[in-house]
């Protein structure tokens, strides 16, 4: 036991498709609990991926007593961010018997933010990518080389996902909108860019909005939670960031201008990371920023359609699954006009127009 004699009082569920995370009070400290069944998707493990109950218990109590499981090599992270990176980040407060536990970190997320000052968009999401240069540090990438997540990449996840054996099955289950999410797997698999020569660089893996908290407000630094660090193509980070805000964007509906702000601001953010490249090579980069992201948003949006009646759903993904059909226009035409040959710079453009359209209804 971690803390034998505390008085530890059990709070909310915090609904998630991934983890199992409560919050709780340990002696009047504020926590979070997180669980991970196998490493695996909650969504995965309730289809039956790992077999019935029974076996997934017996699996779990394998699981949890083995080096390296999914969350001690995020515990490990979250200190490499901090203490090698120079990041700021949510400090653990324990890890035991395959539970997880974290500091709340209370303030508005990236995603509050956006949603409130839609204005500072490109400004906000430049400065949570520059707040982690330090992950480019000889000394981080050595130490991530021993705990990379690399099970929860963008492009690991699409191929376990939609592999040719199980992924039409799986995308039946999204009903008449999986029809037009596997005409876009199959186009994204086509335009999945080939293995880059040499090391990657390290990302943080999982740069949600939710994941970057503001606690003294938008003019004080993040601090960042759930890393999946690893080492992964240099679009990655800002691929997610993207995805998960356009989807933001659809599921809350905001009105025409704001929703404006927030695509004008992403493609900001998107200048202020290429702006050292020249035209060629910011056509190629912004090819495969766009493939990612689009792959990274066919992930979630099949994850939250195909997701088992008996898993809470957090409200944001209910919200986007009524929006299900005008993000698959989006995805739909944005894979077309990549296979098609139509300049990715144009694509781009088409892409955000589209993503204020997904937005308005």
């Amino acid at each position: 036991m971690l803390w034998p004699e505390a008085a530890v009082r059990l709070g909310t569920h915090t609904p998630s498709v991934t983890a199992y995370v409560r919050r709780v009070q340990v002696d009047g400290r504020a926590l979070f609990a997180k669980v991970s069944l196998l490493g695996l998707s909650l969504v995965s493990v309730l289809r039956g991926t790992a077999g019935g109950w029974a076996q997934v218990r017996a699996a779990q109590a394998a699981y949890q007593g083995s080096p390296g499981t999914l969350l001690e090599r995020e515990a490990r992270g979250l200190d490499i961010l901090r203490e090698e990176a120079g990041a700021l980040a949510c400090r653990v407060a324990g890890h035991q018997c395959g539970v997880l536990f974290t500091e709340q970190i209370t303030g508005p997320t990236l995603a509050d933010l956006l949603a409130k000052e839609p204005h500072r968009s490109g400004e906000l999401m430049t400065r949570v990518l520059v707040e982690l240069t330090g992950l480019q540090r000889p000394v981080v990438a050595r130490s991530v080389d021993e705990v990379a997540i690399v099970e929860r990449g963008i492009g690991a996840t699409f191929h376990r996902k939609f592999n040719g054996i199980s992924g039409p099955t799986y995308l039946r289950k999204a009903g008449e909108t999986g029809e037009v999410l596997a005409g876009v797997v199959g186009r994204l698999r086509r335009l999945r860019p080939v293995p880059a020569a040499g090391l990657r660089p390290v990302v943080y893996g999982d740069l949600k909005p939710d994941h970057a908290v503001f606690p003294d407000g938008p003019e004080g630094r993040p601090v960042f939670l759930d890393p999946g660090l690893a080492r992964d193509r240099p679009q990655t980070d800002a691929a997610k960031l993207i995805s998960r805000t356009v989807l933001n964007l659809a599921a809350s509906s905001p009105d025409r201008a704001a929703a404006k702000a927030v695509v004008g601001g992403i493609e900001v953010f998107a200048d202020a990371m290429t702006a050292d490249l020249g035209p060629d090579e910011r056509a190629v980069w912004i090819k495969h920023l766009v493939v990612l992201w689009l792959m990274d948003t066919t992930n979630i949006l099949s994850t939250y359609l195909t997701c088992p009646a008996d898993l809470p759903l957090p409200e944001h993904a209910c919200q986007i699954t009524r929006q299900a059909v005008a993000v698959c226009t989006l995805l739909d035409r944005t894979t077309a006009n990549l296979l098609a040959g139509t300049d990715p710079r144009a694509v781009w453009r088409l892409a955000l127009a589209d993503a204020a359209k997904a937005a308005d209804r």
